[in-house]
């Protein structure tokens, strides 16, 4: 089992869980975070007059999900084209974080393992 963290742009949500359901993503959350990666942030007009100012930290979007291991490489291919920005993708589309789940246990029944998932 994998544990998926895919953090990307507010406005690419839908596409990227249509595609993880595509994929054979059953099961997701997500969470609308601000930060700052590799961009450094972005210009903004503040008031009147035109005036600008860079904010620091961009608003993103975390998914979270656990899948499979077998499964991985599609749900990969299937948000990399998704969340991608249409025309080559640029900085700030997002990043894709995978790490090992060593035991997952449903609340309701307490079945164990990936029968829980």
């Amino acid at each position: 089992m994998l544990k998926v963290e895919i953090i990307v742009r507010p406005e690419r949500v839908g596409a990227v869980t249509s595609a993880l359901d595509e994929a054979g993503c059953t099961g997701y959350h997500y969470t609308n975070v601000t930060g700052q990666g590799r961009q450094g942030g972005v210009e903004v007009f503040t008031g009147r007059g035109g005036q600008t100012t860079t904010r620091s930290a961009v608003p993103k979007t975390v998914i979270t999900t656990v899948i499979a291991d077998n499964i991985l490489d599609s749900v990969i291919e299937a948000v990399t084209n998704a969340a991608r920005t249409p025309g080559g993708g640029t900085i700030g589309d997002g990043k894709i974080f995978v790490s090992p789940i060593s035991d997952v246990v449903r609340v309701s029944s307490g079945e164990r393992g990936e029968v829980a998932m």
